[in-house]
C-alpha cells in the first residue's frame, strides 16, 4: 500500500518538532542544574548563617576560627610558632578548661620539639592579655636525642621527655632550686610525670651561650629545663593550674590523644 506524501511530510515535521523539544529539554535541564549550582555557591558564600544550603546551614568560608584569629592578632608566626601546633594546643587547652582540670588564668605554654634545642622553642602565651610573655630555650631528656628530641617515653628512669598536655601544680624548692610540678593529663603518654619527678626548673646548660657555642643546649633527665635568669618569672607565670603542651608529630600520639580528638 502506497504512503500518502502529505502524511509522510506531516510525520517528518512531527519528528523534527519532537527532536527540537528533546534538545530544548536537555538545555533547560542543564540551565536549571547550572542555576542550582550557582545558587548553592552563592548561598555557601553568604554570611547569613540562617540560609540553608541543601538542608544545612551555610558556612562563611571567610570566617576565622577563634584560635586562628588569636594566632594572627598576636603575630605568633613571626615568633616561629607553627599555626597548626598552636591550634592543637588551643584544642587541648579548651578541653581541659571545660572539664575543670585547668584553671582560668589563661596561660598556655607550648614546647615545639620539631625545632632543635639551639632554637628558642618554648612559647609562654598569655591568652587574656594576648601577649607572648616568654619565648626562650628549653631542654629535652638526654635519651630523647641530642640536637633534636625524637624519642619519647612515659616510663620511669627512661630519661626521656614525654609528649602531650600537662596542667601545672605547685612550686617547691628542690635539688634544682625553685621548681614547678607538672601533672601529665594523658594516660599512657605522660601520666607518670609526677612520680617521675618531671618538673620545670632552671639549668645553666639551657643558655644561649651554650646553644651558640656547640649547636645544642644540655639535656635533662626528662624535665623541661629553662634558662636560669628566666626560670622564676616563667614558673610564676605558669604555676597553679595553667597548661603546658609538648608537641612532636608522633603518629601514635596524634592518632590516640583524647585531648586532640574533636
Amino acid at each position: 500500500m502506497a504512503m500518502n506524501p502529505n502524511h509522510m511530510k506531516n510525520s517528518s515535521r512531527k519528528m523534527n518538532i519532537l527532536h527540537k523539544c528533546a534538545i530544548g529539554m536537555s538545555s533547560a535541564t542543564l540551565l536549571i542544574a547550572g542555576s542550582l549550582l550557582i545558587a548553592g555557591t552563592r548561598s555557601q558564600a553568604s554570611p547569613n548563617t540562617n540560609t540553608l544550603v541543601y538542608g544545612r546551614p551555610a558556612v562563611d568560608p571567610t570566617e576565622k576560627s577563634p584560635s586562628v584569629a588569636v594566632y594572627e592578632e598576636m603575630n605568633l608566626c613571626e615568633a616561629g610558632l607553627d599555626q597548626n601546633v598552636f591550634e592543637m594546643a588551643m584544642k587541648g587547652f579548651e578541653k581541659l578548661r571545660n572539664e575543670g582540670r585547668a584553671g582560668y588564668d589563661s596561660v598556655l605554654a607550648i614546647v615545639d620539639f620539631t625545632k632543635p634545642s639551639r632554637q628558642k622553642r618554648l612559647f609562654v602565651i598569655d591568652l587574656k592579655a594576648k601577649k607572648l610573655a616568654y619565648h626562650t630555650y628549653v631542654s629535652h631528656g638526654k635519651n630523647s636525642g641530642l640536637e633534636y628530641a625524637t624519642r619519647f617515653s612515659n616510663k620511669p628512669s627512661s630519661h626521656m621527655s614525654s609528649l602531650g598536655f600537662y596542667v601545672t601544680r605547685k612550686t617547691y624548692q628542690g635539688s634544682n632550686g625553685y621548681s614547678l610540678q607538672l601533672d601529665g593529663c594523658e594516660k599512657g603518654v605522660n601520666d607518670k610525670a609526677l612520680s617521675r619527678a618531671i618538673v620545670m626548673h632552671a639549668a645553666a646548660y639551657a643558655s644561649e651561650q651554650i646553644a651558640n657555642g656547640r649547636g645544642y643546649i644540655g639535656r635533662s633527665f626528662g624535665c623541661p629545663a629553662v634558662p636560669a635568669p628566666l626560670h622564676r618569672p616563667i614558673i610564676d607565670k605558669l604555676k597553679d593550674g595553667n597548661v603546658l603542651f609538648m608537641y612532636y608529630p608522633d603518629q601514635y600520639y596524634l592518632e590516640n590523644s583524647t585531648l586532640l580528638k574533636s
